[in-house]
């Protein structure tokens, strides 16, 4: 009786819906919308499947409202945003989907405590996931005449516009084309931004509890459907949450350009740097000095000079215009630092951290050092094959085990994302006074790029196919590969990659090889400019660059040309902010723009590194963005 009561309520369910929904979709039918053509809804349901599939509703409930401005206002009609707030409904159960609303006094005013309020004379434009079977028989033939992908297992997007009457009803109405580019940009944008957000320090995962985030805000680049362009390809969304934090950020960008401006007159005062003991280099003479003889600048800390009158003649020819915007990178140095591992994490000397954690020239670990420069990447010398020897020696339990996880996944056919090290420490149990992560940087954001943020190659894998990663500039990761193996594990059953390893560091006798390192991930070694093999190669899913430094080398323009002409999802790293900003530089100069923004990698490097004549915080891998995403 009890398995027929609860076959019965999750077919009520099924038809009726539950949650802070406004009811089943009413049945309209995008292909009734004027100047609405088939490609642009073909579009329309790939950016909504895209939304789904990051699974926003794990985290979001419908207090979460979110700020939304598409273009400028001047691009809409009454020249004002259509629908400029925004909020998901269905992660306490009940139909999923997303309402945007006209102003955030009407999300507050329908936003009820279980149950969506009907107000009248409020109108909302929704996107509901409706599975097939409660679809009406005009979209059920919309995506069949059209093929149109599905968002999930039977789940599709239903878009109508709901009006409450005064007597308490629903009226609906398809939306316009206008509108329905809103919501394009808005479902592309969101998908990008929401999985950035972070719980408030202050927010204790409870159950029944309400979870808050800390105040967001960021800006990425759409680009439209060629059928639908107007103006230009793309367009700037800016999602903030909470939604005041639009306006709140630009107070805090016009008090900055006054920082970056200041008075010809004014001089930041010099601080003496005592915390450094290793040699330094003066920004503006290139004299080498012991960090604590050392001088840096005195607003933004970040500088470093051997002496007041090189202070004052660097800020002269360039420090005046950008101390603000380092003086913002500094401020971040709490949030980035990665707090949770019992070892320490500032490196002056890596010999002597290498020391402290008795792995100094033993296994990979004579890649984070100079030690072994005088040996080509990918010929350190191997004593054994053993995974401890690889991994210097640590004790057992300190280093993951080269075999599968024991009950990963459990067959689901659904990834599990990996949020950070915390989480995969806990996954492998692995104590926190392991070093490994320092290593496992690399192949855990390649397995971050492929399972997260590339959806594209997320949906290959769960449908148990082969990803073909290109990975550029290879150089100590050439001896890395027991740690590389880890990937493969963490697929576990789920498709297998294929990574070419591209680059002028791979030796001459390793060009060509190839490497089943696990059962889930194939390595092969190309020696070259990727400019010039890759027309040998096959075609890729997805393109890493890891540490790439855009902005040193000129053997990147090439490559870039072909990164664009390919129009393959492209994912790079940068150690630090300033670097992330000098490569948007060159990737916007060749004509790519930023799909997916610069945001802190989850498995960047918890050690700091050391830039001989900056403070700026800089972190193997410490920053990921992507184009073509």
């Amino acid at each position: 009786m009890e398995v027929h009561l609860k076959d019965l309520f999750a077919r009520f369910q099924e038809q009726f819906g539950s949650g802070p929904g406004l009811g089943p979709s009413c049945g309209t039918c995008l292909l009734k919308v004027e100047g609405a053509p088939p490609a642009f809804i073909k579009s329309l349901f790939r950016a909504a499947a895209a939304l789904f599939r990051t699974e926003p509703w794990k985290r979001l409930r419908p207090r979460h409202l979110f700020g939304i401005r598409i273009g400028k206002d001047t691009d809409w009609s009454n020249k004002k945003q259509l629908f400029p707030c925004a909020q998901f409904i269905g992660g306490d159960g009940g139909d999923l989907g997303f309402h945007l609303f006209k102003s955030e006094q009407d999300a507050m005013r329908m936003t009820g405590v279980r149950e969506t309020n009907r107000v009248p004379n409020v109108e909302v434009l929704r996107v509901l996931f409706d599975q097939e079977p409660l679809l009406s028989p005009s979209n059920k033939r919309m995506i069949r005449s059209l093929a149109l992908e599905s968002s999930g297992p039977d789940r599709f997007p239903a878009i109508d516009v709901a009006r409450c009457t005064s007597t308490g009803g629903l009226r609906f109405r398809n939306p316009t084309l206008e509108e329905l580019r809103y919501v394009y940009a808005f479902m592309k944008a969101i998908a990008l931004v929401h999985p950035l957000l972070q719980w408030a320090d202050d927010s204790i995962p409870r159950r029944g509890r309400f979870m808050n985030f800390e105040p967001f805000i960021e800006t990425v680049d759409v680009q439209w459907p060629p059928e639908v362009i107007k103006g230009g390809d793309l367009v700037a969304v800016t999602i903030s949450h909470p939604t005041s934090q639009v306006y709140e950020e630009k107070k805090l960008v016009s008090a900055s350009a006054k920082c970056l401006e200041p008075p010809k007159e004014e001089l930041p005062p010099a601080e003496a740097m005592t915390n450094w003991t290793t040699l330094r280099q003066c920004a503006m003479c290139d004299k080498e000095i012991y960090g604590d003889q050392s001088l840096c600048c005195g607003r933004c800390r970040a500088v470093v000079y051997c002496g007041p009158v090189c202070q004052k003649q660097h800020w002269k020819d360039a420090h005046k215009g950008v101390c603000g915007l380092y003086r913002a990178m500094m401020e971040r140095e709490e949030e980035l630092s990665i707090k949770i591992f019992i070892f320490p994490c500032f490196v002056e000397n890596p010999c002597k951290w290498l020391e402290t954690k008795g792995v100094h020239q033993k296994g990979m670990w004579r890649r984070k050092c100079n030690c072994y420069s005088h040996c080509p990447y990918g010929l350190l010398p191997v004593k054994t094959s053993g995974n401890s020897e690889a991994w210097g020696g640590l004790g057992d339990g300190e280093y993951p085990p080269d075999s599968a996880l024991a009950g990963y996944l459990n067959g689901s056919s659904n990834p599990t994302l990996l949020s950070g090290w915390s989480e995969y420490y806990n996954l492998r149990s692995l104590p926190l006074s392991s070093p490994v992560s320092a290593i496992l940087s690399h192949p855990l954001t390649v397995h971050h790029i492929v399972t997260a943020l590339a959806i594209s190659s997320k949906n290959r894998l769960i449908k148990g196919k082969e990803v073909i990663v290109h990975y550029l500039g290879p150089a100590g990761e050439l001896d890395w590969m027991p740690a590389f193996s880890e990937i493969g594990h963490l697929l576990n059953g789920l498709g297998n990659i294929q990574m070419v390893m591209i680059g002028p560091e791979v030796p001459s006798n390793l060009s060509g090889t190839f490497s089943g390192i696990s059962g889930r991930l194939r390595v092969n070694m190309v020696r070259g400019m990727y400019q010039e093999q890759a027309p040998y190669l096959s075609s890729p899913h997805v393109v890493v660059a890891l540490n790439c430094g855009l902005d040193n080398y000129g053997s990147w323009e090439s490559a870039i040309d072909l990164i664009k002409s390919m129009n393959v999802p492209t994912f790079f790293t940068e150690t630090s902010e300033i670097s992330c900003a000098n490569a948007k530089q060159v990737l916007r100069g060749a004509g790519l723009h930023i799909s997916h923004p610069v945001t802190p990698n989850p498995f960047r490097s918890p050690l700091r590194n050391q830039a001989p004549s900056s403070n700026l915080p800089s972190f193997s891998n410490g920053f990921v963005f992507g184009v073509n995403t």
